[in-house]
């Protein structure tokens, strides 16, 4: 296992969202699963397999370099010259440009957060991020209806959306607790996907 790679949670896929107070839910960002390291000026960028994919995302590790000592989950997007998710080209290298929507931090400072509820890792996080380039940093907003997310993921066409526990620790695996719903759009748009993995 790479030096300081961390086991990501692993979410459940289900036909719907759960619902209720206790429940906090974000888009499903169509790109690779990363985590993001910042260490002391420098960075390295992991795939969800522990894989070291720095050297493909230049500007995301630049990005990275501003932020104190800290550990990110997050989602790396190709986007096209509109801006919209580009997936073929994240898979050819050819995207436009790339961002890296994080979601959640793991450690900060030297300090191990996982046990801390979401709420808490999410606030620590979003105060990391303003003193980021938000152009290629993203923070990933909340809702707490999942139903009205997956809605308007639907109508853009985006992948779909992830619901968890708003006290819930980070727990790696798919014992994490998340669940992940994929919108009908989405899936009728990239029953063929299969092909870019191929190709690769």
């Amino acid at each position: 296992m790479p030096r300081n790679f961390l086991p990501i949670a692993t979410p459940r896929l289900r036909f719907s969202p759960p619902s209720g107070p206790e429940w906090l839910h974000e888009v499903k960002h169509d790109g690779w699963r990363a985590q993001l390291h910042s260490r002391d000026k420098s960075a390295v960028i992991f795939s969800k397999n522990g894989k070291d994919i720095s050297a493909r995302f230049a500007s995301i590790r630049a990005a990275l370099r501003a932020l104190p000592p800290c550990t990110i989950d997050a989602e790396i997007v190709g986007c096209d010259a509109d801006g919209m998710p580009d997936f073929h080209g994240l898979m050819t290298g050819n995207s436009a440009g790339y961002c890296a929507w994080c979601f959640d931090l793991l450690v900060v400072d030297g300090r191990d957060i996982r046990r801390r509820p979401l709420e808490d890792r999410r606030g620590h996080l979003n105060e990391i991020l303003s003193r980021a380039n938000r152009d290629v940093l993203r923070s990933s907003d909340s809702f707490d209806d999942g139903e009205e997310l997956l809605k308007a993921a639907a109508r853009f066409r985006l992948e779909g959306i992830v619901s968890k526990k708003r006290k819930g620790p980070y727990v790696a695996g798919p014992a994490c607790g998340w669940i992940k719903v994929k919108t009908q759009q989405w899936r009728d748009a990239n029953r063929e996907r299969y092909k870019l993995f191929e190709r690769a």
